[in-house]
Order: structure tokens, then sequence, then C-alpha cells
């Protein structure tokens, strides 16, 4: 290893070498995880980038102090030096550093990243260089570390773009994370404007909350490396009081709020906020009761609220009346029937700009399977009684593959061959671009409807704010099945929704039919299995008779066609089914006409818009009820219900007549 004294910043790949290098040495020689490797190479930058900007010139090594501590031998004065540098850097970013933090390295690993940076100007040098090295490094990071703070680039740029920023506006991250939003929406206006001044926009303009305080040193590092300025970085809890919060911002002449909100708050795996203190100071923390079509808040807490649901309320107060907002959120907010207090609660305080739809293999890449969509947002607190089209859209190739390494997928020809744009770039095969043809159209006050945009009346968005159920094709669906003497599900079976009664006596013993013991094509229940009650998964819930009809409500599949439906046999009588199916009873219409109606996409289209549920799809009972079913003329009912009939008849000659068959050796 030899002293390096003459390394100049002059290309970006060389400095992301660089940065690789060190991150790749502490790695090898000090035992530290990936993460904490990238938190110490962190702390390092913070201590170079104070160095340069007080001028004190301490972050250096001689040759000398090099040898010495290559040979293991402790060098008091480089130690001392850096320590010294590491005492001011925590001085000053108290919100970022504790006052007893300590750089967690080995003297080796230390000479040899002071050995690689001492002679690189991190502030004075090009911030495209700087800024896009640091960033290419840190997304190599990022995924390594499965996405504990990560938003896919593709999304990101999608919602800047989206939402527009303009050089004048101020823009918050509640929940930067390492900043990419705000790194985005930073490029896009250096992008859009040629004279804008970036050492302003960044110092008044940029704001960052986040409440994991190595992840925000991230977030600050970028901008650090954007320009030599105070960047608004805050390592803080988004949900503390809002008087709190807005003391951060004094100084900034941030009075009426933020002009754009983009942000990715924490769900899925980050827990619920119990904290009477925190949810009494939130609308959504307390219990919303249904009057008719309006919900009223009440004076009881919630027992407990997802933090997600808190950052919406806490994101719209963060903006001025008038600012627009792009948030990530699951898809069970925009679904779920015991949510719709929430969609209300938006309605009433913004105006819906545009809801879109990302498929499930979005953040597969980045740890998490969560099918999440995009909600785009205005603030206007008097949002009541007015007329306007709301933008609906979806993407359905993201330009990368739902892998570990979300490998990219380029655009190809008919032969074969991968296309190519005008500078010799590979295409990535994405709709992110349409999508944003189209919401410019939108805005240009122009019609849409294509195969992933639509256009919808305010007044037609109900208690749901998902893609598909207001789709044009459900709208068609729904006309086709109407036109032909629809009567709901409700009104011609009886829905068994009861615990059987033999599941009170723990110690009798019952067959217990689950999702995977149905035979979709045949429509029959194949197996089952013997248990004690007291035995019995907890799902275990209704009895079932022959002739009843049972169809899956729960699971991955409903909707699809490997939906679970089945006809109750002799063999099964009595049994008890999971809660994962809903028992069809007393039927109104001919029994085998229903179950091949169960088959159809006229049935199957509906569970399927109708389902919710981030992580287990499931349809409410209230849905369930509400399912269309086409009555046709009584002649057809009849003899498509007669050839289900005889299929069975014919399924139980077949297996009569092979369980008949003799094989007679002499």
């Amino acid at each position: 290893m030899e002293l390096e004294l003459d390394f100049g910043l002059n290309k970006t790949d060389k400095l992301l070498r660089k940065f690789e290098e060190i991150h790749n040495f502490i790695y090898a020689n000090d035992g530290l995880s990936t993460q904490q490797t990238l938190e110490e190479f962190i702390k390092i930058l913070f201590v170079k980038i104070l160095d340069e900007r007080e001028n004190v010139k301490l972050f250096k090594i001689s040759l000398e102090e090099f040898e010495l501590l290559k040979d293991s031998k402790t060098n008091c004065s480089f130690l001392s030096r850096i320590d010294n540098l590491f005492s001011k850097t925590k001085s000053e970013y108290p919100d970022l550093f504790d006052k007893d933090e300590k750089i967690r390295l080995s003297e080796t690993s230390l000479s040899f990243i002071v050995n690689k940076l001492q002679n690189i100007s991190l502030t004075d040098s090009s911030s495209d260089v700087k800024g896009l090295a640091f960033q290419k490094f840190l997304s190599h990071q990022e995924k390594d570390g499965r996405g504990q703070f990560f938003t896919p680039e593709p999304i990101i740029d999608f919602c800047v773009k989206i939402i527009q920023p303009h050089k004048h506006e101020t823009i918050i991250d509640p929940a930067c994370g390492s900043g990419g939003f705000l790194f985005s929406a930073l490029e896009y206006i250096k992008k859009n404007n040629k004279d804008c001044n970036i050492d302003d926009i960044i110092q008044t303009n940029i704001f960052g909350l986040d409440i994991n305080k190595s992840i925000a040193r991230i977030a600050k590092m970028k901008l650090i490396l954007e320009a030599n300025v105070l960047t608004n970085i805050h390592n803080t809890n988004s949900l503390n009081d809002i008087d709190e919060l807005k003391l951060k911002f004094i100084n900034n002449n941030i009075v009426k709020g933020f002009d754009i909100v983009l942000t990715n708050p924490p769900f899925g795996t980050a827990g619920k906020i119990t904290n009477k203190a925190i949810l009494s100071k939130f609308e959504l923390g307390y219990k919303w009761l249904k009057e008719n079509l309006d919900y009223t808040k009440t004076n009881k807490l919630q027992n407990s609220q997802t933090a997600e649901i808190l950052f919406i309320e806490r994101s719209i107060d963060l903006l001025k009346e008038g600012g627009r907002m792009g948030i990530v959120l699951p898809n069970g907010h925009f679904e779920n029937p015991s949510l719709e207090y929430l969609r209300y609660y938006i309605k009433k305080r913004c105006k819906i700009l545009a809801i879109v739809n990302l498929p499930q293999e979005t953040f597969i890449p980045y740890g998490t399977g969560v099918k999440t969509s995009l909600l785009f947002l205005e603030k206007n607190s008097e949002n009541t009684n007015i007329e306007y089209k709301v933008f609906f859209s979806k993407i359905t190739k993201l330009g990368y593959q739902g892998n570990k390494n979300g490998s990219p997928i380029y655009k190809k020809d008919k032969y074969g061959n991968i296309k190519k744009n005008s500078y010799n770039q590979p295409i990535l095969d994405e709709n992110f671009t349409a999508t944003i043809e189209d919401f410019s159209n939108y805005k240009n006050q122009k019609d849409i409807e294509n195969e992933n945009s639509y256009l919808l009346s305010y007044d037609e968005l109900n208690g749901r704010f998902d893609y598909d159920f207001y789709s044009p094709e459900t709208k068609q669906l729904l006309n086709k099945i109407n036109n032909n003497n629809a009567k709901k599900l409700s009104d011609i079976v009886d829905i068994i929704k009861v615990k059987s009664k033999l599941l009170s006596n723990p110690n009798a013993k019952v067959e217990y039919v689950e999702l995977s013991d149905v035979n979709t094509p045949s429509f029959e229940i194949i197996n089952s299995t013997e248990y004690f009650v007291h035995e019995l998964p907890s799902r275990a819930s209704y009895e079932i008779k022959a002739g009843d009809i049972i169809t899956a409500i729960a699971g991955n599949s409903i909707g699809s066609r490997k939906h679970a439906t089945a006809l109750v046999s002799d063999a099964y009588d009595g049994s008890i089914c999971t809660n994962g199916f809903r028992v069809f009873r007393n039927f109104k219409i001919d029994p085998y006409y229903l179950l091949f109606y169960f088959k159809t996409e006229f049935f199957l289209k509906q569970i399927y818009i109708l389902r919710t549920g981030a992580a287990i799809p499931n349809v409410s009972d209230f849905d369930l009820g509400n399912i269309l079913i086409s009555l046709p003329d009584e002649q057809i009912i009849k003899a498509i219900g007669e050839k289900v009939r005889k299929s069975f008849e014919l399924r139980e000659k077949s297996k009569m007549e092979l369980e008949n068959i003799k094989l007679e050796l002499t």
C-alpha cells in the first residue's frame, strides 16, 4: 500500500471508485455489517467537509504516520487530529450526532480513508461530479441493504415529474430517508431552469425530516455535496407536535406551509402508534362514525393507528393552501372498507389530482412485496360541491424486473434485438413516460381514455380510490351484467356467516376443509382432514351440508382462474370449512347455473375488482352480497344448469367405472 498524493477530482467514475474502495476496505477489515460500514464512511465524509469548510487542514496523513500505522503502531498525533475534527463535527451537527458518539473504525481503516480522500476537495469541486458519484455509490449500498431507506428511482422521478416543482417553491419530505425525493426534485429544477441558483434553492427551499439519525446524515450529505451551504435536513420525528415542527422552519420564513410534499412514509413493518399523547394530536388518531354517506370524528381515541395514516394528515398539515403532494401508500388505504373514513377525510381536505396504480413487483427488489399506489393531492380546505376530473392510471411496465436485483428490462424489436435511442443507449421497457404524457394532456383539459389511463368525475369518486374499481373495463362489465336482468347475490342465496355449533365441543371429531382441498376445474372438494375441535386452526368456522356451494373470499387466487369454488357432495356433509370460504344455501335459482356463473368472467372480474388488502386479498361480506348475478331467459338458465348437472353425473359414473376395473393375473 502506497501513500497516494496525486489524486485529482476530475471524473465521476474515478471518485465513485474511491468511494467503493473505501467502503470495501472497511467492510473487509473491520468486521462491520454493510449498513455499519456505510454509517462510518458517512461520518468521515462529514469530518472531511468540516475540515474543508473551516480550512483547518487537519484531515491529512503524512507518509511517516501512514507507515507507522501500516506497521500496526499507534500514531497519537494523527488520531488526535481526526478526533478533534470529529468533535467539531458533532458540535456543528448536534441533531445528527450524539455528544458521546465515536468513530468505530480501526486505526488502519482510518488511515486508509484519510489517505484516499486528503487530496480531494469535496467543497470546491464540481457538484455534478461529486453528487453523481455519491448517488451511484449510495444506490449500490441501498440495494445491498435490501432497501431499508430506499424508494425505487423510477418511482421517485415519476412523482417529481407529475408534481413539476418550480424553482421558487418550497419542498419537504417528512419521511425523507436518504433524500431521494428531495434530490430528484432538485435535479428536475436544475434541468428545467438554466438560470437558477442551486445554492439558494438548497438553503431556502429544500427540507427533509427523518427519525433515523444515520439515514438523515446521508440525506444531508447528498445536499452538502451539491452545494457548500447550510441544508435543512433534520433528524426528528415528523409526528411530533406540529407547532414544535414549525420551529424548525421559522428561520426560513415558512409560515403558511410548504408548496410541495413528496414522501414515501414508513408502512408495513413500521408498527402502530399507541401513544395516546401522539394520537390525540391528530384527527385521524380518533375514531370516526359513519352517518349515511358522511363521517364524523368522535371524541374517542383509536386504540392504535398505523404510522402512514398519521403521516397523511401530517403531510396535509405541512402544505400551504393550494400546495401539492405526491405520496406512496399501500393499496389497502385505497380499497379497504375499514379505511373509508380515511378517504373521506382526504376528500374533505384536498382536491384529488391523480391516482396511479403500481404493479406487485415494484418494491420486491427493495425487500417488500406490498402492493402500492401513488396519490397526488392539492390542498383545498373548502373541497365541497365542486366539479372536476380525477386522473387515474396504472403502471404496467417498470423498466426493471421484480427480482432481487431489479434487473433492467429493455424494449426489443420483432427480431428480439434491444432497441436503442439516438445516443445508442438501450431503451427501458416502461410506461412511466406514457403516463406522464397522459397526465400532461389531462392538465391541458383533454379527454383521456386508453389501455392504462382514464378520467373520472369527482362526484363518481365514492368510497374507494383504486384504479380497477372505476376503470372503463369495469363499467362496461357491470353494464353488460345489468343488461341481463341482474340481481344481487344476497337476493338469490342465503350466505352463511355464523360459526358452527359443532365448534363448541372441544373433544368432538370433525372433518376440516381448507382452500387447497378444492379442485378448481371440477368444482369438487377432493380432500379433508380429521381433527379434534380443539386441534382446529382458528380460521375453522362454518359447517357445510350436501348441496351447498362454497367459494373463496380470501387468498391471492380470488378473482383469478384459480379461484376456488365447489359443490358440497354427500361425502363432505357435516364438515367444517375455513373462514376463507363463504357458504351459499337455500337457492332461489338453479344452483348448477350459479355454480357455472362462478367460473365466468362476470363473477371473477367482480371479485377481482372488489378484493382488498395489501398482504392477503379478501372480499368483504358486504361486497360479496352485492355482487351481480346475470339471470338471462329461464330456458337458458335451465339449459346451462342441466349441462352442469350432467357433467357431475358423468364424473361420478367415470369414478365408479374406474373403481370397478379389476386386474386378474394367472
